[in-house]
C-alpha cells in the first residue's frame, strides 16, 4: 500500500500544475451547481425548481467536460473542442433567455424572479468564463466577454427593459465573466510556462552532459589524431621498404611500435583524469551543472590535503550524486558538504527531489548499480557509503572515508 500523498509525491511539478488548474475549473462548475442549480429548491417549489436546476446542473457538467477537453487541447493532447464551445454558447444563450422568460411570464413571486436572475447572470457568467479555457489568445477571450455583455444589454433592451437596469446588469455579467475569463487565459499562461520552463531546464541539463562528451571527445582527438597519422604514414613507408627489401623497414615498423605504445600511454593519462578525479574539480562542476538545469545548489568544505586516492573515490561520489539528481528526481535545491571530524573525511549530497516508488530509498535505489560501484570504490580506501530518504521529499547520500593519523595531521595543517 502507498504512502499517503504518493500519487502527488511522485508528480513532477508541471504535472502538479495541470492537475491544480484542472481541478480548480472543475471546482469552479461544481460551485455553478452549487450556487445557482441547487438553491433554487429553497426558493420556489416542485416542478419549476426542477425545471430550473436541472439546465443548470446540465450546464456546469458540459462546463467539466470543456475544461478537460481545453485543456488538454492547450498541451498538445486533442484537437480543440470547437462543437463543444459552440454547444456550451448555445446552451448559456437559451438558459439565459429562459431564465428571462421565467421572470417575465412564470409565477408571481419576488421568490421566482430573483432565482431567474441568478440563473440568468450566472449562466452567463460562468459560460463565458469556461469558454475562454477554449481560444487560444487574449483577443478572443476579449471577443467572448464582449460578445456575453453586449448580448445581454441588447436582450434586455429588445424585451422592453429601462436602459439603466440593461446596464447594470450588462456591468455585472462584464464583472463575473470577466474575473472568470482574465482566471482562464492566466491559468492558461502559467502553465504553459511550467511546462516551458521545466523544458528548458532538461535542454540545459542535457547540454552539459554533451559539453563533457564532447571535451573528452576533444582530449582523445587531441592525444589519437596525430599519432594515429604519424603511425599510418610509417606503416605505408614500411610496406615500401619491405616491398624493395630494405633494411629500414625495420626501422619504421619499430618506431611505429614506439609511437603506439606513447599512445597507449597517452590514452591511459586521459582516462586517468576522468577516473582519479580531483575532488575540488568535482565539486565545482556539479555546482555548475545543477544551476544550469535549474536547480539551487550549495557546496561548503574544504578538500585540501586529501589523498589523492580518497580524492578520486569521493569524486566519484559527487558525480554520481549528480547524474542521479539529474536524471532521477524533481529536485529545486541541492547541498553538497565536506566535513573533516577526528580521523575521517566525511562527503555528504542531499536534494529534496525524491519521486521514488514505495520500495525504493532514493532516486536511484538502494540497489542500484551506481550505488553498488560507489561502495566497491569506498571499500577500496576503508570507506561506506549511506544512501536513504531523510524525511519527507529529502535524499540524503553520505560518504565516510577514514585517515591515518599522518593524512589526518597534513589535513589539520592545510585547513590552518
Amino acid at each position: 500500500m502507498g504512502r499517503p500523498g504518493g500519487w502527488w509525491g511522485r508528480k513532477s511539478t508541471p504535472a502538479k500544475v495541470e492537475t491544480y488548474t484542472r481541478w480548480s475549473f472543475h471546482s469552479v462548475c461544481l460551485s455553478e451547481m452549487a450556487a445557482i442549480g441547487l438553491p433554487a429548491f429553497g426558493q420556489v417549489g416542485g416542478r419549476l425548481a426542477l425545471a430550473l436546476s436541472l439546465p443548470v446542473i446540465a450546464h456546469a457538467a458540459l462546463g467539466m467536460v470543456i475544461v478537460s477537453r481545453a485543456l488538454d487541447w492547450t498541451r498538445g493532447r486533442r484537437p480543440q473542442p470547437l462543437r463543444l464551445l459552440w454547444t456550451h454558447g448555445v446552451l448559456t444563450a437559451a438558459l439565459s433567455v429562459a431564465a428571462l422568460a421565467v421572470a417575465e411570464h412564470g409565477p408571481p413571486g419576488d421568490r421566482v424572479d430573483t432565482v431567474a436572475g441568478s440563473v440568468f447572470g450566472g449562466v452567463l457568467c460562468f459560460g463565458a468564463g469556461i469558454i475562454t479555457l477554449g481560444v487560444r489568445d487574449r483577443r478572443r477571450a476579449l471577443a467572448v466577454v464582449g460578445g456575453f455583455v453586449t448580448g445581454t444589454f441588447l436582450v434586455l433592451l429588445l424585451l422592453g427593459a429601462p436602459a439603466l437596469t440593461a446596464l447594470g446588469t450588462s456591468a455585472i455579467v462584464l464583472a463575473g465573466a470577466g474575473f472568470l475569463a482574465f482566471t482562464a487565459v492566466f491559468s492558461v499562461w502559467l502553465l504553459n510556462a511550467v511546462f516551458a520552463l521545466d523544458e528548458a531546464r532538461e535542454t540545459r541539463a542535457r547540454l552539459a552532459v554533451a559539453e563533457e562528451r564532447l571535451r573528452f571527445g576533444r582530449d582523445l582527438h587531441d592525444v589519437m589524431g596525430r599519432n594515429l597519422a604519424v603511425i599510418a604514414l610509417k606503416s605505408e613507408l614500411a610496406v615500401q621498404l619491405a616491398r624493395r627489401e630494405r633494411p629500414e623497414a625495420v626501422e619504421q615498423m619499430i618506431e611505429v611500435q614506439r609511437i603506439a605504445q606513447e599512445s597507449q600511454r597517452e590514452v591511459r593519462d586521459v582516462v586517468r583524469g576522468y577516473r582519479e578525479i580531483d575532488l575540488e574539480a568535482e565539486l565545482s562542476g556539479a555546482r555548475g551543472v545543477l544551476r544550469a538545469a535549474g536547480i539551487d545548489c550549495e557546496v561548503s568544505g574544504e578538500t585540501g590535503g586529501l589523498p589523492t586516492e580518497v580524492q578520486s573515490a569521493l569524486g566519484w561520489v559527487v558525480r554520481e550524486a549528480t547524474t542521479n539528481v539529474l536524471r532521477h528526481g524533481d529536485a529545486k535545491k541541492c547541498t553538497v558538504s565536506v566535513r573533516m571530524p577526528e580521523g575521517r573525511v566525511v562527503l555528504t549530497v542531499q536534494n529534496d527531489g525524491v519521486t521514488a516508488p514505495p520500495g525504493r530509498t532514493g532516486p536511484a535505489g538502494a540497489g542500484g548499480s551506481g550505488l553498488a560501484g560507489l561502495r566497491e570504490r569506498l571499500s577500496a580506501v576503508g570507506g561506506t557509503l549511506d544512501a536513504k530518504g531523510a524525511g519527507k521529499g529529502v535524499f540524503r547520500l553520505v560518504a565516510e572515508v577514514p585517515l591515518t593519523a599522518d593524512t589526518a595531521d597534513t589535513v589539520l595543517e592545510v585547513a590552518s
